[in-house]
């Protein structure tokens, strides 16, 4: 919970209800103005292009929205000496590691949404001095927004028997509500600098469909496990995302739960508000 004396200036490219202004940081005119007019403490940079294989298709867009983006957010809050939170991806790895990424492993990045990120990681460590960088996993979350993998397979949990998942890919799950806390638990920390922060653990999708089962008590589906050969995709997508909190840990902050609990606690908000 944040202190009550905090105000927040809550800005999407899509507004939903009057207390979200319309913004888009490709437009570096009314980044300048919000930001001027505003006058942040601090700016949580978490806009992005995540529909990875869009990117793979329109790689102009992508980088004008993750990297030119990222540069424009980076400028107001380096002409006005603002902290910057950035939200990055453990997908800017390779997946060739047999171990879960640290902070000190070297991204190489596989496909065009991942070198976007990549690329605004770059722009805010040399922009700034004053910024947080935050490595986030599989996202979990949303509710009844929610259209990503969790979701899916609680839907089809109502009209399938057997449903085909990967489980030659790994990463680390990151529920929403932990990744909100656990980043401004490190932004009170003012310690800067480049972070992972996902749920513990890592995980194939296959495992998590599995936890989903199990949680439901649908007994009677069959998650049949299948290698990512079966779903071909224009971008393609490292073996391993999982990541370690490494740098959390050294410092005594890292209060993310494992994996599986943040799952458990999503699915009882997600089938209460459904």
């Amino acid at each position: 919970s944040l202190n009550k004396d905090i105000k927040i200036y809550a800005t999407d490219i899509t507004v939903s209800n009057s207390d979200i202004s319309y913004f888009d940081v490709t437009k570096l005119d009314r980044i300048e103005a919000m930001v001027a007019d505003s006058k942040p403490d601090i700016i949580f940079h978490l806009a992005a292009e995540t529909n990875v294989d869009k990117c793979e298709t329109e790689i102009e867009h992508a980088f004008a929205v993750n990297a030119t983006g990222t540069k424009n957010i980076a400028l107001a809050g380096s002409s006005r000496d603002i902290p910057v939170v950035y939200i990055s991806s453990g997908s800017v790895f390779d997946g060739t590691k047999n171990t879960p990424y640290t902070e000190s492993d070297v991204p190489n990045p596989l496909n065009v949404y991942a070198k976007s990120k990549w690329e605004g990681e770059k722009i805010i460590q040399s922009m700034l001095t004053k910024y947080y960088i935050v490595r986030a996993g599989w996202m979990i979350g949303g509710i009844e927004k929610d259209k990503k993998f969790v979701a899916k397979i609680v839907e089809l949990l109502k009209i399938k028997k057997e449903i085909p998942v990967v489980i030659d890919k790994i990463g680390s799950p990151t529920f929403t509500s932990d990744l909100a806390k656990g980043i401004i638990e490190l932004v009170s920390s003012g310690r800067y600098g480049l972070y992972h922060m996902a749920n513990e653990g890592c995980c194939s999708r296959y495992e998590i469909a599995k936890e989903i089962v199990k949680f439901l008590n649908k007994v009677d589906v069959f998650i049949k496990p299948i290698t990512s050969d079966a779903f071909p995709l224009p971008a393609p997508r490292p073996d391993s995302e999982a990541l370690e909190n490494s740098k959390l840990h050294k410092l005594g902050i890292c209060k993310m739960p494992k994996w599986q609990d943040a799952l458990e606690k999503y699915l009882k908000v997600m089938t209460d508000k459904r």
